[in-house]
């Protein structure tokens, strides 16, 4: 008998890139193929719905809002093969062994995040689950300004780029935050 491995993915980008978008498309397909799914998020994420991960379009798949990582494994069924973190940079750091854990155990852990917060910089634990994950895919976004690639999240105070002391989670969509390239993304030190 052959022994099976689990592996994780990682869907990193900026807001707005279709981090959340390919997750769900990643789980239907799992769900197709008749495998256990179980999708897990942070309860900050009060967006859209409570007890969903649903993308800025509007797709979206059942899931359960926790409150830290230890609350994954507290709550996850025996017979899951695939799991579904969403926005693991609002997790605590113990996501990523989390995730270790459960692909060493035979599981699909896909995870999504921002990899960097508002000021372009690394953000919670994405940069040490990229580190440790099987598979990456950080997805780019369309810069609102100029329409090139954007790989960074400008977040907006009264229609202006916050300013770089400001708090690094506040939760929000399209009324606080665009997509931006490196070129348009502005984050006033003053």
């Amino acid at each position: 008998m052959t022994q099976q491995f689990g592996l994780v993915e990682v869907i990193a980008g900026s807001m707005f890139c279709g981090k959340t978008e390919e997750l769900i498309r990643r789980l239907r397909r799992a769900t197709i193929a008749r495998q256990k799914v179980q999708v897990f998020k942070p309860v900050i994420d009060d967006r859209y719905t409570f007890a969903r991960v649903t993308s800025h379009s509007g797709a979206d798949f059942e899931a359960i809002p926790v409150d830290s990582s230890a609350d994954i494994l507290a709550k996850l069924e025996p017979d899951v093969t695939v799991v579904g973190i969403d926005e693991a940079q609002f997790f605590d750091d113990g996501v990523v062994d989390v995730a270790q854990k459960l692909a060493d155990r035979g599981v699909r852990v896909i995870v999504t995040g921002l990899d960097t917060d508002f000021r372009g910089e690394p953000f919670g634990c994405m940069p040490v689950m990229v580190a440790k994950a099987d598979k990456v895919d950080k997805l780019q976004a369309i810069c609102i300004v100029c329409g090139e690639p954007a790989t960074r999240t400008q977040r907006l105070v009264n229609g202006k780029p916050a300013h770089y002391d400001d708090p690094i989670v506040i939760v929000g969509a399209a009324e606080m935050y665009e997509a931006r390239c490196r070129r348009c993304h502005d984050v006033p030190r003053d």
